[in-house]
């Protein structure tokens, strides 16, 4: 059996930009370049690579994404990621914060894996003559270099602007490359900027959490807010099926649920300047007994958008049933569905499960994406998506999601 080919790439350039240079009267022009008066020195390490592991995803306990993390690990036996080698070819390029992309290839097609930011080189200590010497380099996504960012407001930031619109503005205030984001327009006006100090990070996840949407980083780098329409329409997307009786794409392992961890029916938000509003499901505290939530300062502009988002969360965590929370692929597999699917399939994909059980029952469930990793080593490539249910429920013709008196109206 085959896998996926990995390709590894380290940018020695500085700045947040993955792109490569465009230098005038010069011929390195390309589809995504920049203009640089210097050219970036991209160096392929794939051939020294022994083991990568990579981690992007949600935290549902905290409700909002986490930093992205690639650890890497090279072969090094002629001291090539030793800082203090002057024969290295890398000689003066060494450096925490320059940027390194992982890929794979299947059958022609190069998916992106993971961009992030060296933050650190580790070289293992030989203990007799002969062993292999390892660099690992680890690696952060642009989560890091927000959260390292700190202002006393975003500039030009005025009220009654969309989220989207304070979002490019928080990223205009540090800087942050114009290639290197995504941003939807929002639904939800925003109030005027506090001027408080914070980082980039927080201000970007508040702006998410005003709208009811989502702030991640994708697989290429780029910072991505996903508003409060793309999130709730997501799951009426294609559906990607996987089954274990062959009427779908085959699956390594699945953790199938049922718990109370996803369950919330009292519900508190609060924006800045604004009164508490508060939403409970009594029939819900009856059967599950009271399960509190909390989110305060945000930055709607009025408190009936505030107890919008309350009953919009509250429909959405009030009950709970079995589901997903992870499914395990093995790309050493003859299914190219299988293989593709696992590389092709980010953050918000709806994907349905089916499992047999015993005496001709079933689990069958659709739940979306909101984690990734993937363990790669010689002959081995393992991916395992965290998964989920929708982070709000709404109503979407011509889908599940659109049966009357059974789905959700969200605001």
């Amino acid at each position: 059996m085959t896998q996926p080919t990995v390709n590894v790439l380290i940018n020695f350039s500085s700045g947040a930009s993955f792109a490569n240079a465009f230098i005038l009267d010069t011929s390195t022009l390309g589809g995504a370049d920049v203009l640089s008066d210097a050219a970036a020195i991209i160096v392929d390490v794939s051939g020294q690579v022994d083991q990568i592991s990579t981690n992007r995803g949600r935290q549902l306990s905290a409700e909002q994404f986490n930093t992205g993390t690639a650890s890497v690990r090279i072969i090094d036996q002629n001291g090539d990621f030793n800082p203090q080698n002057p024969a290295s070819p890398y000689s003066g390029l060494l450096s925490p914060m320059r940027k390194l992309t992982i890929t794979g290839t299947w059958l022609g097609i190069t998916y992106p894996v993971f961009a992030g930011y060296i933050v650190s080189y580790n070289t293992s200590t030989p203990q007799f003559d002969g062993d292999v010497v390892f660099t690992t380099i680890q690696c952060v996504d642009a989560f890091r270099l927000l959260n390292n960012a700190q202002f006393f407001g975003v500039v030009g930031a005025v009220a009654g602007e969309l989220s989207g619109a304070r979002v490019t503005k928080i990223l205009d205030s540090i800087g942050w490359p114009s290639a290197q984001r995504d941003v939807d327009t929002g639904q939800t006006t925003m109030q005027a900027d506090s001027g408080t100090q914070r980082t980039a990070l927080a201000a970007l996840q508040t702006v998410a959490a005003s709208e009811y949407g989502a702030a991640y980083i994708d697989a290429t780098g780029r910072v991505t807010f996903q508003d409060r329409a793309v999130t709730a329409g997501s799951i009426g997307g294609t559906i990607t099926y996987f089954a274990d009786n062959g009427t779908g794409i085959p699956y390594n392992n699945v953790k199938w649920v049922l718990d109370d961890s996803q369950v919330f029916n009292a519900i508190t938000i609060s924006r800045q300047g604004g009164t508490v509003q508060s939403a409970t499901d009594a029939a819900s505290v009856a059967k599950y007994f009271t399960h509190s939530y909390n989110s305060a300062g945000l930055l709607m502009q009025t408190d009936a958008v505030a107890l919008d988002l309350a009953n919009a969360f509250l429909a959405s965590r009030k009950e709970t049933a079995v589901r997903v929370d992870s499914l395990t692929l093995d790309l050493n597999s003859p299914n190219n569905a299988l293989v593709t699917a696992a590389l092709a399939l980010d953050f918000f994909a709806p994907i349905n499960i089916y499992t047999t059980q015993p005496l001709g029952t079933y689990l069958d469930k659709t739940v979306q994406i909101f984690a990734i990793s993937h363990d790669i080593r010689p002959n081995k490539w393992v991916t395992t998506w965290g998964t989920a249910e929708p982070l709000i429920d709404s109503f979407i013709l011509d889908s599940l999601y659109g049966i009357l008196d059974t789905s959700v109206l969200s605001y």
